[in-house]
């Protein structure tokens, strides 16, 4: 990796300009993948498995996912209608509220997103197989200190 010198000035507006050239690229491809597992490999579409994703994190409703996902209700409860129908999550009634209806994964709900994140690590670990120990211990550097940037 060739890496040149910048005066400080410089550095700044060429950071934000790879960032935009790399990360939304990068990202755009991990997302492709994903999408392409789900649909493929299990017939779920991408709303469905942010759905299931949603879900599994700790999501429990239908309206607490329409919120989350920015979907409306409606086209929410036909995406979970589906994947109860696939069997991959259950609807129940909450024991504190019995107004409410609680949504959880099933154990093929929690097998299908365990496969699909499975099945990108080994797609991710292709991509990355041809970097030296050195440019992943740059790119584990770096991812460092972006997310000290942003979330510290």
């Amino acid at each position: 990796m060739v890496t040149s010198v910048s005066p400080p000035e410089e550095a700044l507006p060429q950071t934000i300009d790879r960032l935009w050239e790399t990360i939304p690229l990068v990202w755009g491809q991990m997302r492709g993948n994903v999408r392409a597992i789900a649909s493929e490999r299990f017939d779920i579409s991408v709303q469905q498995f942010r759905v299931l994703r949603h879900i599994r994190r700790g999501t429990r409703s239908t309206s607490e996912l329409a919120a989350t996902i920015h979907t409306s209700p409606p086209a929410i409860s036909q995406c979970v209608d589906a994947l109860v129908e696939k069997g991959l999550v259950t609807r129940r009634q909450s024991v504190q509220d019995r107004r409410c209806v609680e949504l959880e994964l099933t154990h093929a709900g929690a097998d299908v997103l365990n496969a699909i994140f499975e099945e990108n690590r080994r797609w991710l670990a292709q991509k990355l197989a041809s970097l030296s120990p050195g440019e992943m211990s740059s790119i584990l550097q770096g991812l460092s200190v972006l997310k000290s940037a942003f979330f510290e």
